[in-house]
C-alpha cells in the first residue's frame, strides 16, 4: 500500500505529570506515516493538507496542555463551575493542585505519560481529519538529539492571547552559554542543574504561600481570556522571575543573573523555547 511520510511535522511543547519528578515541561517532536490508496491526484493526501489538518489536529489534542495520567493512584480529578481542578502527589509525599479551564488538560487514559499512551490519542485525532482514503496513521514521537545541556521548564503566560496562557504547560530546551566570547560548558551545566524539572512563575501571579508538613508550596493564579488557572506546588521546584516568562525574558533574566555571579564577564546567552527557536540576550 502506498505511504507518504512528513518528518518532523511539528513539535508539541506541554507539562506532563510525573509521580516521580511532579509537573514536567517537555517538546516531543512528530514524524509521520500515511498509508492509504491514491486518489484521483495520485497522492495519498496532499501535503499542505497534512500540515494543515493533520497537525493542526496534533496541536490541538496534546500542545500547551498539562498530560496527567488518570488512571494512576496519585491523580484525582474533580470538576466544577471553574473547569477542572486536579489533586496531584508525587512519590516524596508533596503535593499539586492545577485548577484551569478543561480544554488546558489531557486526563490520560493511563497510569502514567509515555510517548506510546500519547501515540494513541493523536492518532484517534488524526483519523478523524483524513480523507476516506488513508488507511493507517503512524506516528512517532521523540525528543530532540541535543549533545550540551539541556532542562525542563513549565510556565504559563496569563497575558498571551493563544495557548501560551496555560498556567502549566512546557518546554524541554538546550541553552548556549557565552563568556566573553567562548561557549562556557561549565556555565551551561550551572544553569540547566538549577532549572532541573522547574517550574518559573512571575512574581505578581504569586498570590499565596503555605508550609505543610515542613514543605513550603507556591500558589500562582490569574484569570486571562480562556479562564481562570491556578497551580499551587512546592517552593523548591519554582524559580520567581520579576516580569512575565516569555523566552526573550528569559534570556535576559539567565544574563543577570549570571552577571552576578561573573561581574567582570560578558555573557551572551542564547535560550531555546524547546526545538529551534528561542532568544538572545546579552550582558
Amino acid at each position: 500500500m502506498p505511504a507518504l511520510f512528513v518528518d518532523q511535522l511539528t513539535v508539541i511543547d506541554f507539562a506532563l505529570f510525573d509521580i516521580h519528578r511532579g509537573i514536567v515541561g517537555e517538546s516531543w517532536i512528530v514524524d509521520l506515516v500515511l498509508e492509504g490508496e491514491l486518489d484521483d491526484q495520485g497522492m495519498v493526501f496532499d501535503f499542505g493538507d497534512v500540515k494543515k489538518r493533520i497537525k493542526q489536529a496534533i496541536d490541538a489534542t496534546v500542545d500547551h496542555k498539562l498530560v496527567v495520567p488518570a488512571n494512576s493512584d496519585y491523580v484525582a480529578t474533580e470538576h466544577n463551575d471553574k473547569g477542572l481542578k486536579l489533586t496531584l502527589k508525587d512519590t516524596s509525599g508533596h503535593r499539586y493542585h492545577h485548577q484551569s479551564p478543561e480544554q488546558a488538560v489531557v486526563l490520560l487514559d493511563a497510569e502514567e505519560v509515555t510517548m506510546d499512551a500519547v501515540i494513541k490519542v493523536l492518532n484517534k485525532a488524526c483519523l478523524e481529519v483524513v480523507p476516506n482514503n488513508v488507511a493507517k496513521v503512524h506516528l512517532t514521537l521523540n525528543t530532540e538529539a541535543i549533545a550540551g545541556h539541556y532542562y525542563h521548564y513549565a510556565h504559563g503566560l496569563k497575558k498571551h492571547l493563544g495557548d501560551c496562557q496555560r498556567i502549566a504547560h512546557g518546554h524541554r530546551s538546550q541553552i548556549h552559554i557565552f563568556e566573553n566570547g567562548k561557549r562556557s560548558e561549565d556555565l551551561e551545566a550551572f544553569w540547566c542543574q538549577k532549572w532541573e524539572d522547574i517550574y518559573i512563575g512571575t512574581e505578581e501571579d504569586l498570590v499565596e504561600t503555605e508550609v505543610e508538613d515542613a514543605t513550603e508550596y507556591y500558589r500562582f493564579a490569574y484569570t486571562s481570556e480562556q479562564g481562570y488557572f491556578s497551580l499551587e506546588l512546592p517552593k523548591a521546584r519554582c524559580h520567581l522571575m520579576k516580569s512575565d516568562s516569555t523566552v526573550e525574558l528569559i534570556a535576559s533574566h539567565i544574563v543577570k543573573q549570571l552577571k552576578a555571579i561573573k561581574p567582570d564577564s560578558a555573557i551572551r546567552v542564547k535560550a531555546f523555547e524547546g526545538v529551534n527557536k528561542g532568544a538572545i540576550a546579552n550582558g
